[in-house]
């Protein structure tokens, strides 16, 4: 297939959003020598635009405290940040969640997982109540126990947080931030991402369950391309 040229997208568009805050503006003024037409983006600058989301950089900032073992900040709240500000839309507009990974394998009950989800929530409340975030908890070393039952085929148990990342269906979309270290975890780079093309992931290939998530995303930023598998 070849891909069609990348689009100019920094329009002005008005989208419905909180008003900003100071805190909004100053992390706004950081990414401005980021051109959101640009056909490529280095991996600094991809942490430096999700972090301009006030609720990526405070969820890090929450998270790190808790020690939670293998701890990251994944998927749709990072790409999707980016894809915002190609558009021109607010950073937060069109984020459904924001998806916390953890990997700890010392118990694998869903009372255990539970405990966890309600310390994140208890430090989380304050962004779910005022700037409407959901937020989202699961435990990578217990996804074997419930994956098949919710999506109809089996997933290997895994052994780091980050092979959650790996399994993501979207090749580019594997990317996650270190809640510790601030590190971004992308085994695929973020040129795909930063240019939205959307191509299966051959190390999880599921092609309807590609195509339907490919699909939705396309539905809120109409500029993605899809690659057919």
């Amino acid at each position: 297939m070849v891909e069609r040229q990348l689009p100019k997208l920094h329009t002005r568009v008005r989208f419905p959003s909180p008003a900003p805050s100071i805190e909004k503006c100053a992390a706004l003024k950081n990414i401005g020598d980021i051109d959101p037409n640009s056909p490529s983006l280095s991996p600094e600058q991809f942490v430096q635009l999700v972090r301009a989301n006030p609720i990526n950089a405070a969820l890090l900032e929450r998270l790190k405290p808790l020690s939670l073992p293998q701890c990251h900040l994944v998927a749709c709240c990072l790409f999707q940040t980016a894809w915002n500000y190609r558009s021109g839309a607010p950073l937060m507009a069109r984020i459904k969640d924001y998806d916390v990974f953890y990997f700890d394998d010392a118990d694998l009950s869903w009372e255990a997982e539970d405990a966890v989800i309600g310390r994140v929530n208890a430090a989380t409340a304050d962004l779910c109540a005022e700037l409407g975030a959901v937020v989202e908890v699961k435990n990578q070393a217990r996804v074997h126990l419930w994956y098949e039952k919710r999506f109809g085929t089996p997933c290997p148990r895994l052994t780091a947080a980050t092979e959650g990342i790996d399994r993501y269906l979207a090749a580019g979309l594997r990317l996650g931030i270190d809640a510790a270290t601030g590190e971004l975890y992308a085994p695929g780079g973020v040129e795909e991402a930063w240019r939205g093309i959307l191509r299966i992931n051959q190390h999880n290939p599921v092609p309807d369950r590609f195509r339907e998530k490919a699909q939705d995303y396309q539905q809120r930023w109409p500029w993605l391309t899809i690659v057919e598998p």
